[in-house]
């Protein structure tokens, strides 16, 4: 499945910011099972986001500065 491409820019800072948005919601609901989930998947959404858009940097740096996908000659 493809998305446009301001979608697929957009998609790790949607990850930080949801993930920032349900550590704040487990901090305001206090009940313990449901704040704890609350809290571990925010963390775990915000480094999925922060781990995409450093990926995807790196990605980028490494094609300006080889010119090529730098994957391409391990074979």
């Amino acid at each position: 499945m493809r998305v446009s491409r301001p979608v697929y820019e957009a998609l790790p800072y949607v990850y930080i910011v949801a993930g920032i948005i349900a550590a704040a919601a487990s901090y305001v609901w206090r009940d313990p099972p449901w704040s704890d989930l609350l809290a571990a998947l925010g963390l775990i959404v915000v480094v999925i986001g922060l781990v995409l858009a450093l990926r995807r940097r790196d990605y980028r740096v490494q094609k300006r500065r080889y010119g090529t996908d730098f994957d391409e000659g391990d074979d």
